[in-house]
């Protein structure tokens, strides 16, 4: 991170704490670089016994350069931001939002013109190194954005994307994890009704959903080429698709993606408002 050794998390709760987890595991930081910032000290205690710095104070560890990343709930956004502001120096500190719905216009209100504002939207696969993130800035210097792509890229997949499609981002990439359990879930199901033991049956849809998705990443195709390579006339597998689709699979995820994006979009107008 350039000139910023430490990173301070303002926020330790579910995506936070996983950031902090994943950076660690990754070996991109050691504990010691992290400083947790909470209001509450039950949640940093358990953080200081895995080595990590803490911090009831949101503006006390802002006191010499580093990477602020501020993840609370986007109720508390305007409160958290006005309280930091003035602790903020361009050139010395860079933020990045994981805050669902919170504008970057909303961030420079309080923090200024000046400064290195990056919004992302990972998801909590990120503490295990399997996120998917999305950044966006509003700005035109790369900088920034490179610096941001350089912390997630060690624990997952980055994509830079413009900041009107965080929105869709939410639905597709943090709600997509819920989709995907769900999905994994329903298999796991499946494989119970025809003979499989519940454990049995979870394994066997995780370790396969896992090799699906590989295969498209290793292999750079399109579904439809892998499900072809699986597919035979008149075969078990199209015959198993086919009832799905005849079931509404598709139409059904495609519309659970669109109105979780709705949704998402109805609640940060609302935080906005």
């Amino acid at each position: 991170m350039k000139n910023k050794s430490r990173l301070v998390i303002i926020g330790s709760g579910n995506i936070g704490g996983a950031i902090a987890t994943g950076l660690v595991r990754a070996k991109h930081l050691a504990p010691a670089q992290i400083t947790m910032c909470d209001v509450q000290p039950q949640r940093l205690e358990a953080l200081k016994q895995r080595g990590f710095a803490v911090s009831t104070s949101n503006t006390a560890p802002l006191a010499t350069p580093c990477t602020v990343l501020v993840s609370v709930e986007p109720h508390h956004a305007d409160e958290v931001l006005a309280g930091i502001g003035p602790a903020l120096k361009p050139g010395l500190h860079m933020v990045i939002s994981v805050m669902a719905g919170v504008a970057i216009s909303q961030l420079r209100k309080h923090l200024g013109a000046k400064l290195s504002i990056i919004r992302a939207m990972p998801n909590t696969a990120i503490a295990i190194g399997e996120s998917m993130t999305c950044l966006a800035s509003d700005k035109p210097d790369k900088g920034p954005l490179d610096e941001a792509r350089a912390i997630f890229d060690t624990v997952g997949q980055t994509l830079i994307i413009t900041e009107e499609q965080m929105t869709p981002a939410t639905a597709l990439g943090a709600c997509g994890i819920a989709f995907f359990l769900r999905a994994i879930r329903a298999a796991s199901q499946g494989g119970i009704e025809i003979g499989f033991s519940s454990h049995a049956a979870l394994t066997i849809a995780i370790q396969t959903a896992k090799g699906a998705a590989c295969l498209l990443q290793s292999q750079d195709r399109h579904p439809e080429s892998e499900i072809d390579r699986v597919t035979t006339p008149r075969g078990c597998t199209i015959s198993g698709l086919n009832q799905m689709e005849h079931e509404g699979f598709s139409s059904a995820v495609i519309k659970g993606i669109v109105t979780a994006a709705r949704k998402a979009d109805e609640l940060y107008a609302r935080n906005r408002g």
